[in-house]
């Protein structure tokens, strides 16, 4: 029972997280494209909280999946082909994270170098990303 709870707790975070870092470039969008500076003081201000408010979601999902992977044991570690492609694609949407901070922090300075399109892109790539992983978790298989 113990096993099935974390894994609940593993998704959901992980669902709150991603609902956070998809959001944040969409901002980051909208930022890019205002020429307002109140208005692009607002958006500073939204996209702090946000990444903020996410960014334990992501610590959370980290916590709860390494302890699915101690539960499970390093037998299952080891034989998990299809997790080992999915650590490393959850490690490029950590990457992804990070990255968003430093966007985040360029336009906290008014320091914006990419274009409203640019941002677009950013925000719906790691969609692909995440359908790998959870097509990794779901069939186990690669």
């Amino acid at each position: 029972m113990l096993l099935l709870w974390i894994k609940v707790l593993h998704v959901f975070f992980m669902v709150a997280w991603m609902a956070g870092i998809f959001y944040l470039p969409r901002l980051f969008v909208y930022h890019a494209e205002t020429q307002e500076q109140l208005v692009k003081d607002q958006f500073k201000i939204m996209e702090r909280r946000l990444w903020f408010f996410v960014t334990p979601f992501a610590v959370l999902t980290l916590i709860f999946g390494v302890a699915l992977i101690y539960l499970y044991g390093k037998d299952w570690f080891v034989a998990a082909k299809w997790l080992h492609i999915k650590i490393t694609l959850v490690i490029a949407m950590y990457v992804y994270h990070g990255y968003l901070y430093r966007l985040l922090k360029q336009f906290s300075r008014d320091e914006n170098h990419h274009s409203a399109r640019f941002y677009r892109v950013l925000n719906e790539a790691p969609v692909l990303v995440l359908l790998a992983i959870i097509a990794l978790a779901i069939t186990k298989s690669w």
